[in-house]
């Protein structure tokens, strides 16, 4: 379809796009990881008095390793070290009790 018309089509029906100048977006999860979209192409469309954005691009996943806390609560219930605590913990997902599990002699 003609992008004139198309355009034209989206003003009558109330909805407005808006191309926004980005270079990358950055989406924080509930884990500690990051979404990076990077180059991103960022479009906000208002309709009814909403507004909602279209994001495409790259995308990669950044951090989100277990915390410090949790090392060290893995690492003091199990004597080992810091590093083989961080491990498990990567290990299980970040399953503390899996990560003292596997790390325990039997």
């Amino acid at each position: 379809m003609d992008p004139r018309k198309m355009g034209r089509m989206m003003d009558q029906l109330g909805i407005k796009n808006e191309d926004v100048d980005a270079k990358r977006v950055i989406i924080e999860k509930s884990d500690g990881s990051r979404l990076v979209i990077s180059p991103a192409s960022v479009t906000k469309i208002s309709m009814q008095g909403q507004e909602s954005f279209q994001i495409s691009g790259t995308i990669s996943e950044e951090g989100g390793g277990p915390s410090d806390e949790d090392i060290k609560m893995v690492a003091e219930a199990t004597g080992k070290s810091a590093d083989e605590a961080k491990s498990a913990l990567i290990s299980s997902n970040g399953d503390i009790a899996a990560a003292i599990l596997n790390l325990k002699p039997e």
